[in-house]
């Protein structure tokens, strides 16, 4: 596939990043997944674009903030962008459903429709790599396709999926 127009959505936690099983806001606490550089510089040579879309509910329980998070996503992109991998957005809900509904905190789409029209995407070429079924929900929701990963896992096997079912319906 070589379209421009096809986008990865990428959870944070447990995809990209190890999952601790607690929050995670501290540069020495963020362990970038060992699969992740190379299996999303295969997807980019193959002309994905990439979004992350993360819920942060350690802000809205008072645990860290808002600074804490923008200074780790920097981080993020930035050792991305040192491997050629661009993240073009990286969106986050700061709210903990204790304190209260919002509609960007997954499973809610807003935070995903938010990527794609900004990106400029369509939500039927583009997939959602999560390790939760919230991440699945909120990709439904909007028309994405999703594809559930077990957390901490290797991210090349989710993005040989992709690129191998988007091969065959380009054949089709």
């Amino acid at each position: 596939m070589t379209t421009p127009h096809a986008l990865i959505l990428l959870d944070r936690d447990g995809v990209l990043n190890r999952e601790r099983g607690m929050h995670t806001w501290e540069l020495s606490d963020f362990e970038i997944l060992p699969g992740v550089v190379p299996a999303l510089r295969e997807a980019a040579a193959a002309g994905y674009r990439f979004a992350v879309i993360t819920n942060q509910s350690g802000i809205g329980l008072g645990l860290y903030g808002h600074e804490e998070v923008r200074t780790l996503h920097v981080a993020l992109r930035r050792s991305m962008e040192d491997h050629g991998v661009r993240l073009e957005e990286v969106l986050y809900c700061p709210h903990h459903p204790s304190r209260g509904r919002c509609l960007c905190r997954k499973p809610g789409g807003l935070l995903v429709e938010r990527a794609l029209a900004r990106m400029g995407m369509s939500a039927a070429n583009s997939w959602f790599i999560g390790d939760r079924e919230r991440d699945m929900e909120a990709a439904r929701s909007v028309g994405v396709r999703g594809l559930l990963v077990e957390a901490n896992s290797d991210l090349r096997q989710a993005v040989s999926y992709i690129l191998a079912h988007d091969e065959e319906l380009d054949q089709s």
